[in-house]
């Protein structure tokens, strides 16, 4: 894949289906299965996942033995009432109090098993989510992989603990019917043995014939059930997508709100977030459209059960076959089979959100690691240590979306305390190139080679200030423990931030607080603390005046003088005195990377 891909709205492999395109292959679903059992498998916590998820099996089991004898109880009790035993009725009532209390406790334990079973696989799903995302450029690749490396941040935040509960409610529902549905059948096989269909002298005995009953009851509504809402899983996939493209529409505009204020851009951004929220409503509506006929078939399903098992053992009772107690425990157990056999259609839509979420988490799993420069190396630019600690760039070339672009004096060696600097026109692929050296943009050829990562520094002309402390973003990514005191100060008051002395161990937002000069300040100050032997620059005091550039390049040329500089911008202004120039410029023979 090349650059020109990447700018693309998007790529064939990662492109979303649409609302009425089929649901992902049986292939595709197998391998996200396999990736969520990975993650789970592979997680610090798997044994708490594992413990949860057998205790539950334990406590749902004990249910369904409990759900038997309470089918019996129904027989006797019923048959107290048809008999008129007043005594065993209120006996029947005491052993109905004491079921009642056990089952009572099941389902209050069932219910902590599934709720922190949810807690436990979050925390295993989203820790390898971050665990494959935080890793070295993935995070800036991702944002050029196409549809898929949208928002991952929804897909990590939302997306995840949806999937979560799904797979803990869903998995506990299926276990807890599949044991109730392999009990009844078993009592409700032998109770079949009392119904036969009577016609004056004519009957007919059928082995097992409310079974079959119950199973053909269940068959057609999950047939109806998967006809009518199986659109939901390309609706729900498409809906969640919409959403996150709403809530990054929404955060957008939060971020700049300061840009949208100054020139008055209020309702331009209103009509775009009002766009963004249409789009995802209007896919909603069809999916309340789908959960409507879906409806149909479910609500109508479950009132139905209430009387075809009478209707069907009718023939038994009114033949005296069956006791009017017996008639209840047969109808008992044909909802309970029924109910096991027609969990598919109850859940048919929560299942279609299950397999949305699932394609939509695992997929952002399983593209991570393909990300990474060295799983393809045709059309990458090879970044490897140098041999004797040096920066080379050897027969560079940077890809960027409309041509390829090279430095004019041809390669480079950066020896140690050296200094030179790159500069080039609008448009002649400076930023590209620094970023190709910090090994965040791979589309290109040749090769990039570095220093040790420890004895480097990359500043970035808005440098990156984390959530916390004003002390933690000025020391960062050194953690400010290590940092003395006195160090951190002298740092600030050398770049002339001495007014945030005062609030060093203050959390913030200090991203939003400092100004754009104060930032690229504060940027300097973390040479000094840091000291590195190597440093790469993009313009990062593109934001000062001359006069505080001026003071900040001092830094370069007095407290780290021994330190190699490799300056690029758009003029030698943020450069250290007495580097050597170089120049980018377009390839000679144009773009020539496939």
């Amino acid at each position: 894949m090349t650059v020109g891909d990447l700018f693309a709205p998007g790529t064939p492999d990662a492109a979303p289906r649409g609302p009425n395109q089929p649901p992902e292959p049986t292939g595709e679903l197998r391998s996200h299965v396999a990736a969520f059992l990975g993650a789970v498998g592979r997680a610090a916590n798997r044994r708490r996942v594992y413990a949860m998820s057998g205790a539950a099996g334990i406590v749902i089991a004990a249910a369904a033995a409990g759900q038997i004898r309470l089918n019996t109880w129904q027989g006797d009790f019923y048959d107290a009432l048809a008999q008129r035993h007043f005594d065993e009725m209120l006996t029947q009532l005491m052993v109905f109090g004491g079921l009642v209390v056990v089952l009572v406790a099941l389902q209050v334990g069932q219910t902590w098993l599934r709720e922190t079973l949810q807690i436990e696989l979050r925390e295993a799903v989203t820790a390898d989510l971050l665990e494959a995302w935080l890793q070295p450029r993935r995070p800036y690749l991702l944002g050029w992989s196409g549809e898929t490396g949208r928002n991952p941040d929804h897909r990590i935040q939302e997306d995840t603990r949806r999937l979560c509960e799904l797979c803990a409610d869903l998995g506990v529902g299926i276990v807890q019917s599949s044991l109730l549905l392999v009990s009844f059948v078993g009592v409700l096989w032998v109770l079949s043995g009392n119904v036969a269909l009577v016609l004056g002298d004519w009957r007919l005995e059928i082995p097992g014939y409310m079974v079959w009953c119950a199973l053909a009851y269940a068959l057609v509504g999950s047939w109806a059930s998967w006809r009518i809402g199986r659109p939901l899983v390309a609706l729900n996939a498409e809906h969640y997508s919409r959403e996150a493209d709403f809530r990054f529409a929404l955060v957008h505009t939060g971020e700049a709100a300061e840009a949208i204020g100054l020139s008055g851009g209020e309702p331009d951004a209103r009509r775009d977030v009002s766009a963004a929220l249409g789009s995802a409503l209007a896919i909603r509506r069809r999916v309340a459209r789908g959960l409507a006929d879906l409806t149909w078939v479910t609500a109508g399903h479950g009132w139905g059960a209430l009387v075809v098992p009478i209707i069907a053992a009718a023939p038994g009772y009114f033949s005296g076959l069956l006791s009017f107690g017996e008639l209840m425990m047969v109808a008992g157990a044909f909802l309970q089979v029924q109910t096991s056999m027609r969990w598919f259609v109850e859940n048919f839509a929560r299942i279609a959100d299950w397999r949305a979420t699932l394609h939509r988490v695992m997929a952002l799993r399983l593209m991570l690691p393909g990300l990474d420069p060295q799983v393809d190396r045709a059309g990458r630019i090879e970044v490897a240590p140098h041999p004797e600690g040096h920066l080379a760039l050897d027969g560079l070339r940077v890809e960027l979306p409309d041509k390829e672009v090279v430095l004019a004096e041809g390669d480079l060696n950066l020896a140690p305390g050296e200094r030179v600097t790159i500069t080039g026109g609008p448009g002649s692929g400076k930023s590209m190139l620094f970023r190709a050296i910090a090994g965040l943009w791979p589309w290109g050829a040749g090769r990039v080679l570095l220093p040790p990562a420890e004895e480097m520094a990359f500043l970035p002309s808005r440098p990156y200030l984390p959530l916390g402390s004003l002390r933690r973003a000025l020391c960062y990514p050194t953690p400010h423990e290590r940092v003395p005191d006195a160090d951190l100060r002298a740092a600030v008051e050398r770049v002339g931030l001495r007014h945030l002395l005062g609030h060093l161990d203050e959390v913030r937002r200090w991203d939003k607080e400092l100004a754009i000069d104060e930032q690229q300040c504060l940027a300097f100050a973390r040479l000094l603390l840091r000291r590195p032997k190597w440093v790469v620059m993009d313009d990062p005091l593109n934001a000062l005046e001359e006069s505080r550039r001026v003071e900040l390049c001092g830094i370069l040329d007095r407290e780290l003088a021994g330190t190699a500089v490799l300056a690029i911008g758009r003029s030698r202004a943020a450069a250290p005195i007495g580097s050597r120039v170089m120049l980018m410029v377009d390839a000679p023979e144009g773009k020539a990377t496939p």
